[in-house]
């Protein structure tokens, strides 16, 4: 741990609004190897009930400041190596704690590059740039002459050289520099414009050819676009304040005079600005609006990624999966409640094959041997088609049919993952399997493919991809541990995402389950190689084992909280299988007689719900949906139609919904309600079944504007 970290508590405690108890707590808990997942739902004592994102943002914010300190020390090293520290400047970085100002106190004494300046000091012209620089006196011929010599070839090589020396200082002056910063803060703007030559190539960029707004103004979504142009090659981007207020308020700080050495001043003023000074604040400014429109974007993609992995599963049913398609026909799967294949085949019911009679019955026949109780249909290539004819077959029971998202069904299908999982089939059999069990459970499927592929961000590829694995990865942990998994079932691309565990330790319970059997209880984990007490402290409490002998093995109640409920029952003289689900009994407990040093009323209020509702899925329960059956592509849609629609993906400028044609449409942010909405994810969420009108239709431009009614 490091020594500044009560400072660190305190400026942490202040950003984020914390006690500093709080912060304390939970930056040990991290220290010690303890999940947020784990914090968040089992130390609520600890750090006085903080959630998922109040933790991830202390601990983003530690790792910052831990960072900050190992600069300082570089910084401290350098200067004291060059043998120009004093206990004032030691003091300044000692208390410095802003990167910013840290880099602007260590400018003068970062080693440089021979530059202009340097190359005036060797030719020994630094005393006279500081006789200028004082603007006593206004004889700059006769202050130079002294300094000619067979370095320095007359009195205009010697000015000029001082005047180099004296932009280097003044570019690296911190007043100077906090002055433009502060400029640029409130009045730069960013402007793009199209490189010449590039018009044709670069339409889908055409909105920002030419345009220029300010950059505190600026959007992330308009910002990332506009970079992503420029990497492309097609614009040219900048971000500049009014020079003349800049050179205006530097002249302030540094010209004394009016006379000639005033006037050198103003030059080297100039030049400094234009050459030094003014592009290092530009890409200062550049690389914090590039971390702020990233910042801003990940968070949408991660609440996104949030909602689609949490999306209402349909459970454990026997489902037929099918991969639509067209010339090379729709392949079908039929996969048992657990999600193991049963059987494939192919089917041909559209053009150019047009078999729609003997599809029927292959479809008929396999609802009846596999005893199917829901058929999910990819939302791709011909899958309206697919749908209407799954819709028209006559079955022997009833049939619930769902259409699902194709996003990221082809990655898994050429992945190792699906290679390992069905080495003896192709990718087509795969897709349909992700397919159907995505339906079944989409947290469980999901989980196996990269989550930039699942289709919910936007610029995902633009963006800081470290920073966009971390948030990613822990969406995807805080979801896992928010449902919990089986135990017995779980693959081992889930297990790798339970709190504590990893990809090695999933994939040893894996084998172990392979070997012994299915786990009979949570001690038994014990027994898996590697597993030591701190992992299972971790982990325990987000495995179920529905059939374990202790109900409690089933449930969100940890293992250490166990002695607890086994109190509980012998208070009231019954066991603890007796007390689950038993309401009554549950609310005869007083908590108050079972608060300890360690188990305070969070804890308790978790346990006495969980024991009401053991196990119990967070997740609603899929519902069918059905787009409207005259529309299957952007050439049939007219203005004013109201449709059906599932929202797809979330912006900050608005939703998309997918309304059974190829494109999804727009509801732009200002079409979603009649009063003003900041916030998209206000109002609608991935998956929310939503009925929109249709307001405009770039056939052209495969584009469609859509109103949200409900």
């Amino acid at each position: 741990m490091s020594s500044s970290l009560p400072h660190f508590i305190k400026l942490i405690s202040a950003s984020l609004q914390l006690s500093e108890k709080q912060i304390r707590n939970a930056i040990q808990l991290l220290d010690d190897g303890a999940t947020i997942p784990f914090i968040s739902r089992y130390r609520k004592e600890m750090t006085d009930g903080m959630d998922e994102v109040q933790l991830a943002d202390t601990k983003e914010q530690y790792d910052k400041l831990c960072e900050l300190e190992k600069r300082k020390e570089t910084v401290l090293k350098s200067i004291e190596e060059q043998g120009k520290m004093t206990d004032d400047l030691k003091k300044r970085i000692n208390d410095c704690w802003n990167s910013t100002e840290l880099e602007d106190i260590y400018l003068p004494y970062k080693p440089k590059r021979r530059t202009r300046a340097e190359i005036a000091r060797e030719k020994g012209l630094e005393p006279l740039a500081k006789m200028i620089m004082k603007q006593n006196s206004d004889d700059l011929e006769r202050m130079a002459k002294p300094f000619v010599n067979n370095k320095v070839d007359d009195v205009k090589d010697a000015l000029a050289g001082a005047q180099d020396i004296i932009a280097e200082w003044i570019n690296e002056s911190e007043a100077a520099r906090n002055s433009v910063r502060k400029i640029f803060a409130y009045e730069a703007v960013i402007a793009s414009k199209i490189i010449k030559g590039k018009e044709e190539e670069a339409q889908k960029y055409r909105d920002y050819f030419d345009m220029s707004e300010k950059l505190s103004r600026c959007s992330s979504h308009r910002l990332l676009a506009m970079r992503r142009g420029e990497s492309e090659g097609f614009l040219r981007v900048n971000i500049s304040p009014d020079d003349d207020h800049c050179l205006e308020k530097l002249e302030r700080i540094f010209v004394k005079s009016d006379g000639e050495s005033g006037d050198l001043v103003f030059e080297a003023l100039k030049d400094a600005y234009k050459r030094l000074l003014k592009p290092s604040i530009e890409n200062e400014f550049a690389a914090e609006s590039k971390l702020k429109a990233d910042t801003e974007a990940i968070r949408v993609f991660a609440e996104n990624l949030r909602q689609l992995l949490l999306a209402p599963p349909l459970g454990q049913k026997r489902v037929l999966g099918v991969d639509p398609g067209f010339r090379t026909g729709c392949k079908v799967v039929c996969l048992d409640a657990q999600g193991n294949l049963l059987h494939n085949e192919t089917i041909y019911p559209h053009p150019p094959q047009n078999e729609y009679q003997q599809a029927t019955r292959k479809i008929q026949k396999m609802v009846e041997a596999y005893n199917i109780q829901a058929i999910a249909i990819g939302n791709g290539t011909a899958g309206r088609e697919t749908e209407h004819f799954i819709q028209n077959v006559r079955y022997d029971r009833e049939v619930q049919v769902f259409v699902v998202s194709e996003n990221g069904a082809s990655i898994y299908s050429a992945s190792k993952t699906a290679r390992d999982e069905f080495p003896d089939y192709d990718v087509t059999v795969r897709g349909a399997v992700s397919i159907g069990r995505r339906l079944m459970d989409p947290l469980a499927e999901l989980v196996k493919i990269d989550p930039k592929s699942i289709g919910v961000g936007q610029y995902q590829h633009d963006v800081d991809q470290s920073q966009l694995k971390k948030a990613l990865d822990q969406t995807v942990e805080n979801a896992v541990n928010r449902v919990g998994v089986n135990l017995n079932t779980a693959s081992k691309h889930l297990l790798t995402y339970i709190s504590g565990l990893g990809p090695q330790l999933a994939q040893n319970i894996v084998d172990y389950r392979a070997e012994n059997g299915a786990f009979k209880s949570r001690k038994e984990l014990m027994k898996v190689p590697k597993m030591g007490a701190k992992t299972f402290e971790q982990c325990a409490g987000f495995l179920r084992i529905p059939d374990a002998a202790n109900p409690l093995d089933n449930s969100a109640v940890h293992p250490e909280s166990y002695s607890v409920v086994e109190a509980m029952a012998k208070d009231l003289k019954t066991k603890v299988g007796d007390v689950v689900h038993n309401k009554t009994l549950i609310q005869s407990i007083d908590k108050q007689k079972y608060v300890t040093e360690k188990v305070g009323l969070p804890t308790l209020n978790d346990i006495l719900a969980e024991l009401e509702k053991p196990g119990r899925d967070p997740r609603s329960f899929a519902k069918v949906f059905e787009f409207d059956a005259a529309v299957k592509t952007i050439g049939d849609l007219r203005i004013g139609m109201e449709l059906p629609g599932i929202v797809t993906n979330i912006t900050n400028f608005g939703a998309f919904v997918d309304v059974g044609i190829k494109e999804n449409g727009l509801v732009h942010v200002s079409n979603m309600a009649e009063r003003f909405i900041s916030n998209p994810a206000e109002v609608v969420s991935v998956h929310q079944h939503v009925k929109v009108r249709v307001l405009e239709v770039d056939a052209v431009r495969k584009r469609v504007q859509l109103k949200l009614l409900s």
